[in-house]
C-alpha cells in the first residue's frame, strides 16, 4: 500500500561475549606492561618482547619442570612450606618450575646418570641457557593466587602463578639450588639432593596406577 511505513524487523540481543574465568584471562596491554616492568625493573630479570612475557633462563637462573604432584611431594620431604622462605617455585598447570642456579642444565644429564636415574623417563625436564619460560604472573597482581594443591584432575589452567615469589631487593642467586662445584653462594640448598628427591618423586608417581603422568608445558618446548 503507497505511503504505509515499512514493517520494522525484530530485534534480536546484541550476541553475548562470554566471560574469560579466572585464570585463563589474558594480560591486557596495561598489564602486559605492568608485568614487563616487575620483571626487568623490580627483580632485574631478562625477559623476551611479549606479550605474552616470558623470562629467559641461563642468565640469571635455569629451571627444572616436573609434574606438580612430585613437586609439592618434593618440597614436603624438605620440611619447607610452599609459601615459605627458600628458591622461587611456580606452577604452570599441571607442571611446577623451580627455579635453580645458571648452568644447572648443562650438569643435567651427568647428575641424573651419577645419581643412577639417568635412564629413566621421569618427566624431570631442565631449561637452560636459550631458553624460556612463561612469565608467572607478577606478585600482587588481581590474578595471582595459589594453585589447587594438589592439582585436580586438569590441574590449574591458564597462566603461571607463583607458588613461592622472588623477593623484590634480594638476589634470587643466593637462593637458588646449586652444585658445590658450581660456587653456590648464601643459603642455596644442594641441587643434588632436589634432582634426587624430585626424580624418585617422579618414579613414584609413575608407578601409580591411577596417575597420569603430565606432559612437558608449551613454555619450554
Amino acid at each position: 500500500m503507497v505511503g504505509a511505513p515499512l514493517p520494522v524487523p525484530p530485534a534480536f540481543p546484541a550476541p553475548s561475549v562470554p566471560a574469560v574465568p579466572f585464570p585463563r584471562r589474558p594480560l591486557a596491554p596495561g598489564g602486559a606492561r605492568e608485568c614487563l616492568r616487575w620483571y626487568e625493573c623490580v627483580l632485574g630479570w631478562p625477559t623476551t618482547p611479549g606479550p605474552p612475557v616470558r623470562l629467559r633462563t641461563g642468565v640469571r637462573f635455569d629451571v627444572l619442570e616436573v609434574p606438580a604432584e612430585a613437586g609439592h611431594a618434593a618440597l614436603d620431604r624438605f620440611g619447607s612450606a610452599a609459601h615459605g622462605p627458600g628458591f622461587p617455585v611456580a606452577v604452570h598447570g599441571e607442571r611446577m618450575l623451580l627455579l635453580v642456579a645458571a648452568g644447572s642444565a648443562e650438569e643435567m644429564p651427568g647428575l641424573l646418570e651419577w645419581l643412577d636415574w639417568g635412564s629413566l623417563p621421569l618427566g624431570l625436564t631442565a631449561v637452560g641457557a636459550g631458553g624460556v619460560i612463561d612469565a608467572p604472573l607478577p606478585v600482587g597482581s588481581a590474578s595471582t593466587g595459589p594453585p589447587p594443591r594438589p592439582p585436580g584432575r586438569d590441574g590449574l589452567r591458564g597462566a603461571a602463578v607463583w607458588l613461592r615469589p622472588p623477593e623484590p631487593g634480594c638476589e634470587v642467586e643466593a637462593s637458588l639450588p646449586t652444585l658445590s662445584a658450581m660456587g653456590g653462594t648464601g643459603t642455596a640448598p644442594d641441587l643434588a639432593r632436589l634432582v634426587h628427591t624430585l626424580a624418585t618423586q617422579c618414579h613414584r608417581i609413575r608407578l601409580a596406577p591411577s596417575s597420569r603422568f603430565a606432559r612437558p608445558s608449551r613454555a619450554t618446548r
